[in-house]
């Protein structure tokens, strides 16, 4: 009799594991063996937060995207040309703004400065601080800050909202955007203070700005000067033109060297104070715009290029700006109480102007003596 067998177990057949030595887990980062894991090398021992979100988040063909751009508009160019610009760079991506500003900075930065404007008001309505202005300084502020507030409101809106996405990198569209965020809350709060004028003061004519902003013929240079750069495609031109050339030569000149000097002679130590924060914003944001055109001109491939090329940015944007700062001369004599010529304003100006052009590195141009 024969005997049963059990049949053997059939044999399961699984895929051979290839290990394909794929290019991206090929390459060697600079964290690449590392715990921590970076695409990118930060500037000191370890990534701040600021470099965490704003290093590489933007992409760009040339570190991560080996098969191009992902996306393009309708006529062609992909992601974040770099043809955007006329001015060269070796590597956009070492551009790190020295404010380490990012979406969290903006509004604890913005809030604080909220907090003591509003402060300020309200404590100037209480302790009645209006009530010593003369007529001339009522008038003076009402014309004049009055006006600047549409610049500003214009340079918020028409330069740096318009150009916030259009650098090659995250890290300069971050700054561009906090930038316009500054001049926004900055015209925001010129308003704010018109309109608590003008129901503290019957005197105070708090819709005059209107008119002298469009027809006031000290004002217009400033004006043009103002909707020519909001015409500027080239978004680093529009950059360098804004806040190299426009606001030291226009810009300073009334916040710094005209309404702070003079408030507090003329009874009046509320207007310093909010004038101040624009003056604290423009401070920081000169510090990437410095930053990023010193690595610019300092470029060991396209150095010497964008030196020719701002070069003659200046010659362009540096005649109006000045004929623009010679039209407000008028708004020196309108205060009863004068601490500075006009002459002497200017000349602090142009002096402030020339150190900046040295530290980025740029010749003053023959324009500075008109």
């Amino acid at each position: 009799m024969a005997s049963s067998s059990t049949p053997a177990p059939k044999a399961r057949s699984f895929p051979k594991i290839e290990f394909t030595d794929s290019e991206a887990g090929a390459l060697e980062f600079p964290s690449s063996k590392s715990r921590s894991y970076n695409y990118f090398k930060p500037a000191k021992l370890r990534a701040t937060v600021y470099e965490d979100v704003t290093v590489d988040v933007q992409p760009d063909p040339e570190r991560h995207l080996s098969q191009g751009w992902i996306y393009g508009f309708g006529d062609g160019p992909g992601g974040y040309p770099q043809e955007w610009t006329a001015a060269k760079s070796s590597d956009w991506h070492a551009f790190l703004d020295p404010n380490e500003e990012w979406e969290q900075t903006i509004y604890r930065n913005n809030a604080a400065v909220v907090r003591q404007v509003s402060l300020g008001l309200e404590n100037a309505k209480r302790a009645d601080a209006y009530g010593g202005w003369n007529t001339a300084w009522q008038k003076f502020i009402a014309r004049n800050l009055g006006a600047w507030m549409h610049a500003e409101n214009g340079m918020a809106l028409h330069v740096f909202t318009s150009i916030q996405r259009s650098g090659p990198t995250n890290m300069i569209n971050t700054a561009v955007a906090v930038n316009a965020a500054h001049k926004m809350r900055f015209a925001q709060d010129l308003a704010l203070f018109n309109l608590d004028l003008s129901e503290s003061l019957e005197s105070f004519e708090g819709a005059v700005h209107h008119e002298v902003w469009h027809s006031a013929q000290e004002w217009q240079p400033t004006r043009k000067v103002v909707e020519e750069l909001t015409a500027v495609g080239d978004w680093a031109e529009l950059l360098f033109g804004t806040n190299v050339i426009f606001e030291q030569l226009v810009g300073q000149l009334v916040r710094s060297e005209l309404v702070m000097q003079i408030s507090a002679k003329n009874g009046d130590y509320i207007t310093p104070t909010i004038v101040g924060t624009g003056e604290h914003d423009y401070n920081r944001d000169l510090g990437y715009t410095r930053a990023l055109f010193r690595l610019l001109t300092r470029d060991e491939e396209h150095g010497a290029a964008n030196r020719e090329l701002f070069g003659r940015w200046l010659a362009k944007w540096v005649p109006p700006c000045l004929a623009a700062a010679h039209a407000l001369q008028p708004i020196w004599s309108q205060p009863a109480e004068k601490t500075r010529t006009f002459d002497e304003s200017l000349s602090a100006t142009k002096e402030k102007f020339s150190q900046l052009l040295e530290e980025i590195g740029l010749d003053v141009p023959k324009e500075l003596d008109q």
